[in-house]
């Protein structure tokens, strides 16, 4: 499989003291795999389901990558008009807030995170997660999201479309996995994993 181009950049559980802040305009399109690209979706009534106008969730998120495991804490409000992100370190202290109001990505940082915190990786996965897949396939080039069976309550992947010079009919191995605890992806334990880079993001429900 091809090396993903991974700009996550989760390495902000590490700092575990806050500076000063700094508020940055990011891009709203990011780079998942050769020739595959993702731009951040709309906030629509879908995402919010049926019966909500709002959405608020405190979530715990583990890291694991090959060399080191780190954890976070993050705050989620969710409306028709913006999504707001916070997240802290283990000990409470701010690390970074984002808000994206369907158009703009705003990163208000702290200056410790340097260029290595990339806002619109981290929104782009939270997004491939709890965004439905017809939200997320509009916006994803050179790639789809589509559910699978597996053994758990819900699994969905990102595969490689077969417009892509990397499609392989006879090795369609999912770029991204995301595996739930329940078919209610905001009530839900997840998993998700990206092979190619050696990364799992598990994230619990507070």
């Amino acid at each position: 499989m091809p090396q993903l181009n991974i700009g996550l950049c989760f390495l902000i559980a590490l700092l575990l003291l806050s500076g000063c802040s700094q508020t940055l305009t990011r891009q709203t399109c990011v780079t998942l795999a050769p020739e595959v690209s993702y731009c951040l979706a709309p906030i629509n009534q879908q995402v919010l389901g049926s019966d909500r106008q709002t959405i608020s969730a405190m979530q715990k998120a583990s890291i694991n990558t090959q060399a080191s495991q780190h954890e976070l804490l993050t705050q989620l409000e969710l409306n028709q008009q913006q999504l707001t992100l916070v997240g802290l370190a283990p000990l409470g202290q701010a690390l970074f807030t984002l808000n994206y109001d369907g158009h703009n990505l705003i990163s208000e940082q702290s200056q410790l995170l340097g260029e290595q915190f990339k806002a619109e990786y981290l929104l782009a996965i939270m997004q491939l997660i709890y965004w439905p897949d017809n939200s997320v396939n509009q916006y994803l080039q050179g790639a789809t999201i589509t559910r699978y069976q597996c053994d758990t309550a819900l699994c969905r992947g990102v595969f490689f479309a077969k417009s892509n010079p990397n499609y392989q009919a006879d090795n369609q191995q999912a770029l991204i996995t995301i595996r739930y605890s329940d078919l209610t992806p905001w009530q839900a334990e997840v998993e998700l994993n990206i092979p190619a880079a050696n990364f799992q993001l598990n994230i619990s429900p507070l």
